[in-house]
């Protein structure tokens, strides 16, 4: 029995924070989180080329797209459960590789069946991903570095969805560019290999036991619990606008498609200014809540007004780019402090699972709340869910307050 004990407290001991930041180390994980959003990217680039390909309709397609979230609901807490008992580097490669066997499916698919399925492939590999590449930063990069690190990390999305929207557009065929993005997943898996250092000391596998209680330490912990929800508010409100951006540019405000899909990637790439700017400022000591709250209050009223307000093109499009920009302090904010908050240092993998589940949760409420809201009332009515979600995200920022980590 002490034998057994004794192997467990090493498993679950965490690894010696780093003195030296490997920088290069640190851009290829980012790196292969930019390669993990590609695949979400594409598929909104890519969705009438399938809808034609394949003869969907709007429902069905629909899953080429939310399949990532849905995954991701259910899979966040066993994708941190799987990072402690394989490792962070394991489960990254691996999930590069399921990303790009996935995506190699996609792009031979001949039915909508297959198609799917290889989604769901992709799926896993970009939840894996998504999971472990945090915990790599957690243990590779020096505390002094940590919030500039997580910063850009959490740019990993938007900068993603944006080279995907950009790049997408301009390749003919689709296959095309899934087939790019399954050989850019290879890739990132080589680097991942060769740079990323392993961990300086063999780590014993917990038993299975020990890790479905440290996730239900994790799943009743306030601290996780709270800033999950906080993430999941902020999903909802980023995907409330972004969902539906193409569209309110064409439809309310005139503009073509191409114009459309330039100004919307430009609008999700100013995100990452504010991803950037949370990793300067925590690196600064400024306290962690206070971005999370500005960054729910710009939201919260540049949402209201972009869907209320019977406003100028220009004006709309600005405060686009203001919702986008600011609202990029909180992931950046919360992905940086999530592991902080967790009951014990080995509890941070699976802290950053439920997080990653609070995220998901999000984008999959926001299109049905707001597409609802839109169907009933108009454009208008988008205004309620953004302004009951912000406020909500704002309340709990100041519950946030509560813990130390987030006031230092």
């Amino acid at each position: 029995m002490e034998k057994l004990v004794t192997e467990e407290t090493l498993a679950a001991a965490p690894a010696a924070p780093a003195t030296i930041t490997d920088w290069r180390a640190v851009l290829v994980v980012v790196a292969s989180g930019v390669v993990a959003a590609l695949q979400v990217g594409k598929g909104i680039i890519t969705l009438p080329a399938l809808r034609a390909d394949f003869a969907l309709g709007l429902e069905a397609a629909g899953w080429i797209i939310s399949v990532f979230a849905f995954l991701g609901v259910v899979g966040g807490i066993p994708a941190g459960v799987a990072v402690n008992r394989f490792g962070d580097r394991f489960i990254s490669l691996s999930g590069l590789l399921i990303l790009a066997v996935g995506a190699l499916i996609s792009a031979l698919s001949t039915s909508f069946a297959l198609l799917l399925t290889a989604r769901i492939i992709e799926g896993t590999g970009f939840l894996l991903i998504t999971v472990a590449a945090p915990s790599l930063l957690h243990r590779m990069v020096a505390t002094r570095d940590r919030d500039l690190a997580f910063g850009m990390w959490s740019a990993f999305m938007p900068g993603g969805m944006a080279i995907a929207l950009l790049c997408g557009a301009a390749l003919e065929g689709w296959r095309t560019f899934w087939l790019i993005n399954a050989a850019l997943a290879v890739l990132a898996a080589l680097l991942v290999a060769v740079i990323v250092p392993r961990k300086e000391r063999v780590r014993l596998h917990p038993a299975w036991g020990a890790l479905a209680r440290d996730a239900w330490t994790t799943i009743v912990s306030p601290g996780p619990l709270l800033i999950a929800f906080t993430f999941a508010l902020y999903s909802m409100l980023y995907f409330a606008l972004a969902s539906f951006l193409p569209i309110l540019l064409t439809e309310r405000l005139g503009f073509s498609s191409g114009v459309a899909g330039i100004l919307s990637a430009l609008v999700v790439a100013a995100n990452i200014l504010g991803n950037l700017a949370a990793g300067l400022l925590l690196g600064r000591g400024i306290a962690r809540w206070r971005p999370m709250a500005l960054a729910s209050i710009v939201m919260g009223l540049a949402g209201i007004a972009i869907f209320l307000a019977p406003l100028p093109a220009f004006l709309i499009l600005l405060l686009c780019l203001i919702f986008s920009g600011v609202g990029g302090l909180l992931p950046a904010t919360a992905l940086a402090s999530a592991p902080l908050l967790a009951h014990a240092p080995r509890l941070a993998p699976m802290g950053l699972g439920l997080l990653m589940q609070g995220s998901n949760l999000g984008q999959v409420v926001a299109p049905v709340a707001v597409g609802a809201a839109v169907d009933a009332a108009g454009w208008p009515a988008a205004a309620w869910p953004v302004a009951i979600a912000a406020a909500a995200a704002l309340l709990l920022t100041f519950l946030l307050r509560r813990f130390s980590v987030m006031t230092r």
